[in-house]
């Protein structure tokens, strides 16, 4: 077993213990860590309690997470770039139409497929369907990722995440035009009630903080940089839906465009502090060659 400790502290005070251990680790879902509780593989101060234990200060957290098992998910060779490489992690460029981990209707052709072809060691925390993954990007959209290939450098990067320090910034082509030309969007989301599979904006749900700015205008659509307070689930896609302006070619919040395989939303930037030297690091990749010939088909760019 592999066991991790954490010390509640005052901004933690009243979280539940499934919120406050799905924080710390942002790649697992709550109902993740719920049923690790009732395998008796969480505890605080030493005692089993409720997965909605409303945390106090000072509490000791422990999580136990299984040793993961021999990985049966398939090597194979699955084309991403490799940014930056070295003992602790690596910077991949996933690629449009890529999921990044096994799961029930994908179990080949992933982005951890390519990992385990490609990278010797990765982290075991996340088990054995996501070795190494902190943290995941749509399967339509591409852009950069960190992958952690040890626990050490796993806890790191995830604490960033959590801690909001992890900053991670995208650009989209917007259908229309927004009426500001910055500003913060501040809503809560969760699982829409009348489709799973999709998030909305909801009194209900935790709260999801983007940053905005309008790059262009078009005539008929804005190029946009967003900016990740949180991470929660297609968090740009839904607050470009609540804008009034979804993501071109989202076939989820916006409307299927001829020629488009998907969301013209690419993950361009991302910085973190090294677990290891503790030297902050930002890398950045341009936009891939569709994203960029569809800006180029857009007419005259507006300037106000």
């Amino acid at each position: 077993m592999q066991k991790q400790t954490f010390k509640v502290e005052i901004n933690d005070v009243g979280k539940r213990l499934d919120v406050f251990l799905q924080e710390r680790f942002p790649s697992f879902s709550r109902s993740h860590f719920s049923k690790l509780n009732e395998e008796n593989l969480v505890s605080v101060n030493g005692k089993k309690v409720k997965s909605g234990w409303k945390l106090k200060l000072g509490e000791i957290v422990e999580v136990e997470f299984k040793e993961p098992q021999k990985i049966s998910t398939e090597a194979e060779d699955v084309p991403f770039d490799i940014v930056y490489e070295d003992d602790d992690l690596v910077v991949v460029n996933k690629p449009q139409g890529v999921v990044v981990h096994p799961c029930s209707s994908t179990k080949n052709g992933t982005l951890v497929n390519g990992l385990l072809y490609r990278i010797k060691n990765l982290s075991g925390i996340n088990g054995v369907l996501r070795p190494g993954i902190v943290h995941r990007l749509d399967k339509e959209t591409s852009g950069l990722l960190v992958v952690a290939k040890n626990d050490k450098a796993h806890i790191s990067l995830a604490k960033q995440i959590k801690d909001k320090t992890c900053k991670r910034n995208y650009l989209a082509l917007l259908d229309g035009n927004l009426k500001e030309d910055c500003g913060e969007i501040k809503t809560f989301i969760a699982r829409d009630k009348k489709d799973r599979k999709k998030m909305a904006v909801s009194d209900s749900g935790r709260e999801a903080i983007t940053d905005f700015k309008v790059l262009k205008r078009f005539k008929n659509t804005c190029l946009v940089e967003f900016s990740l307070k949180t991470g929660r689930t297609h968090q740009i896609r839904v607050h470009a839906k609540y804008l009034g302006h979804p993501i071109v070619g989202d076939k989820v919040y916006g409307k299927e465009v001829k020629g488009l395989e998907g969301q013209l939303l690419h993950a361009y930037k991302l910085s973190f502090i090294h677990p290891t030297t503790l030297k902050e690091m930002t890398f950045e990749v341009s936009n891939p060659k569709y994203f960029e010939d569809y800006i180029n088909k857009q007419k005259i760019e507006i300037f106000y």
